[in-house]
């Protein structure tokens, strides 16, 4: 019940203004609309403060500011998204070393591993990997309930070591089985 109205009054907050013969409630609502981001940064706040107070089960803050950047990225387009630090560390290709990777940025896009870009220059670059592949398998394995980090190991390891990813492209019927090393 409290998830509830702290809904309804997040819902108030963000939509003041929105009912007919309200005039004043809409010019209040257009004032706000012409202020700083610190102002909605402002509801942000009393809305995280609300949730705090108010919800059912305890939710960590770390959990509801990341889910609300999450979705802010998300509603921007398919190719925005967020990565938590210590996730992005490990995404980073390492170019110098023993250790290498293959050159790509890599999401989980409606359930499914998608390259987001290959990197310039760069091993899955130059096997022709391109934005928008679905990888579907990495050397044999599906990676359709694999976690982003799980894949990321899989396609990591010692330097000049071959890995196959079976892609999915658009325009093509099947499955495209491209060689890194």
């Amino acid at each position: 019940m409290a998830g509830v109205l702290i809904a309804g009054a997040a819902f108030f907050i963000v939509h003041l203004g929105v009912f007919p013969g309200d005039s004043r409630a809409k010019e209040e609502a257009k004032v706000v609309d012409e202020k700083s981001p610190y102002e909605y940064i402002k509801l942000f706040t009393d809305t995280l403060s609300l949730v705090q107070k108010n919800y059912v089960e305890e939710v960590g803050v770390k959990k509801l500011v990341y889910g609300s950047i999450k979705g802010m990225l998300a509603d921007l387009d398919p190719h925005s998204s967020f990565m938590p630090p210590e996730m992005f560390k490990e995404m980073q290709v390492e170019t110098t070393g023993s250790f290498g990777g293959l050159g790509i940025e890599i999401t989980i896009r409606d359930g499914m591993l998608t390259v987001v870009s290959p990197i310039e220059d760069t091993p899955a670059f130059r096997a022709g990997v391109e934005a928008g592949d679905r990888i579907v398998k990495i050397n044999g394995e599906l990676s359709k309930d694999m976690t982003l980090m799980e894949a990321v190991k899989k396609m990591r390891g010692p330097k000049d070591t071959e890995i196959t990813i079976s892609v999915m492209r658009k325009g093509l019927g099947s499955l495209l089985d491209v060689k890194i090393i």
